[in-house]
């Protein structure tokens, strides 16, 4: 067995391979769309800011580049087998759960006193899937556990 099988057979079952594929390249291309193109700097630091005010004195356009970068690195992170799941684990659940405390955090983006989505909601509402991938694999058993 060559040495690359065997780093990923330690680190990934099969199971793993399907979440982590999905959200990683999900969230890697959605990193390079946003470094490639500020168009939405604005728009994204303007929701952003609505949520998290601490972020209104970082200027839009360094805020798009810094939001892409840790896109880039979790999407790379999720994809590349040498990571662990729980690590790979943390750090989608962290962005998801920054994601949809944004969502909560803008009335506009769901009911009034509901945590379903208005029309404008719907796309990042979607996000908790990413969360519940990220919890997944947080709660994944270390290899020597799995016996």
């Amino acid at each position: 067995m060559t040495f690359l099988r065997k780093v990923i057979r330690m680190r990934l079952a099969l199971r793993d391979i399907p979440p982590r594929l999905a959200t990683g390249a999900f969230i890697l291309h959605a990193g390079r769309q946003k470094w490639t193109d500020d168009t939405a700097a604005a728009g994204v630091h303007g929701m952003a800011v609505g949520a998290f005010p601490f972020l209104k004195g970082i200027p839009p356009k360094t805020f798009l580049k810094v939001l892409a970068a840790a896109e880039l690195g979790l999407g790379t992170a999720l994809l590349s087998p040498f990571v662990p799941n729980r690590l790979a684990g943390a750090g989608l659940t962290g962005f998801a759960g920054s994601l949809l405390a944004m969502y909560l955090r803008t009335p506009a983006l769901h009911k009034p006193g509901s945590v379903w989505p208005t029309q404008a909601g719907t796309g990042v509402s979607k996000d908790v899937w990413m969360l519940g991938i990220g919890l997944g694999l947080l709660a994944e058993r270390t290899p020597a556990a799995r016996g």
